[in-house]
């Protein structure tokens, strides 16, 4: 199999949504009544409400906060994407070199 029919295998837009979020005509009041609550919903287990509400503001620590949640339940792409979006450089590089090598595995793999 060449190389390119293993990328075709990808969905058309990709994995990730790269914008970083959060709105900028949010006081800094806003922000903080809104990122109690996202800490608040999240603390109750309704994770996806507090992840829309951590993107809206751009609460960098709620979104690594999510990101672990997801690498604990097996999501690795989800995390990568809240760690890029935070962004926390060092957790979304370890992923990276994770998703790398797994790319370098299945091209060694191809080659065979």
């Amino acid at each position: 199999m060449k190389y390119e029919d293993l990328f075709n295998r990808f969905p058309e837009k990709g994995f990730i949504k790269t914008s970083l979020g959060g709105k900028r005509d949010l006081s800094a009041q806003q922000k903080a009544l809104l990122n109690r609550k996202g800490n608040e919903l999240l603390n109750r287990g309704d994770s996806e409400t507090a992840k829309r509400i951590f993107i809206t503001t751009g609460y960098s620590d709620g979104m690594i906060r999510i990101g672990d949640l997801y690498l604990s339940r097996n999501r690795p792409l989800d995390a990568f994407q809240m760690y890029w979006m935070a962004p926390d450089k060092r957790k979304s590089g370890e992923l990276i070199e994770k998703m790398a090598a797994i790319i370098q595995n299945l091209l060694g793999e191809e080659e065979d």
